[in-house]
């Protein structure tokens, strides 16, 4: 990682650049006020990273959603919920055995005591 430099009417500052995973990378500002007693000003929020993440890619003026390098269309016609949840939780799309085990843990979490039975038929 490397440093850009901010000169401004107090002096200089160095700022951290991020380097993204797809996409251009970016300057991290978060100790700028603190540091300089000054704020960016992003006119209709268009230079402007909200957060990191290893989850989701977005660049919406191409229209590109991925979630852990996977295109939201690809996912969308070729794999199921569960299949997503692991790869949103693990970073990786699960393995049959994988996905059976997941399987079998969320369906027995889905199940409702008999008692409810009697609380939902009036």
């Amino acid at each position: 990682m490397s440093d850009v430099k901010l000169d401004h009417p107090g002096g200089s500052l160095p700022l951290p650049v991020k380097s993204a995973t797809a996409g251009p990378g970016g300057i991290e500002v978060s100790s700028l006020l603190a540091r300089t007693g000054l704020v960016t000003l992003d006119p209709g929020y268009v230079n402007t990273a909200s957060c990191e993440s290893a989850i989701t890619y977005i660049d919406g003026d191409e229209g590109v959603l991925r979630y852990r390098g996977y295109p939201i269309e690809e996912l969308a016609e070729r794999a199921s919920f569960l299949e997503v949840a692991w790869l949103l939780i693990y970073g990786e799309v699960p393995t049959p055995a994988e996905l059976a085990v997941f399987k079998t843990k969320i369906r027995k979490h889905t199940m409702l005591h008999e008692d409810f039975r009697e609380f939902f038929g009036g």
